[in-house]
């Protein structure tokens, strides 16, 4: 049974990677918050903080951080087959 844990993408709308991600989310059925880090400020921020990067996507589900287009590491953070 997948996640109910909160997901978020933090991606800006040029990233091929992270058009990707959240097109496995949506395979999935997997709800998130596309964070948009090429407007938000303050979002992009946080993400530098919470990974020491300014790579995207980075997507947090819970309390785990995935920086990049990962399907295999996706899959196990999100308890997916």
């Amino acid at each position: 049974m997948p996640t109910k844990q909160k997901v978020k993408v933090y991606s800006t709308p040029t990233c091929v990677y992270c058009q990707k991600t959240k097109a496995f989310l949506k395979e999935n059925n997997i709800e998130y918050a596309d964070i948009n880090v090429a407007e938000n400020e303050e979002a992009r921020e946080e993400m530098i903080q919470k990974t020491g990067q300014m790579g995207v996507p980075v997507i947090q589900i819970g309390d785990t951080l995935i920086v990049g287009f990962d399907k295999e590491a996706l899959k196990k953070a999100l308890n997916l087959k």
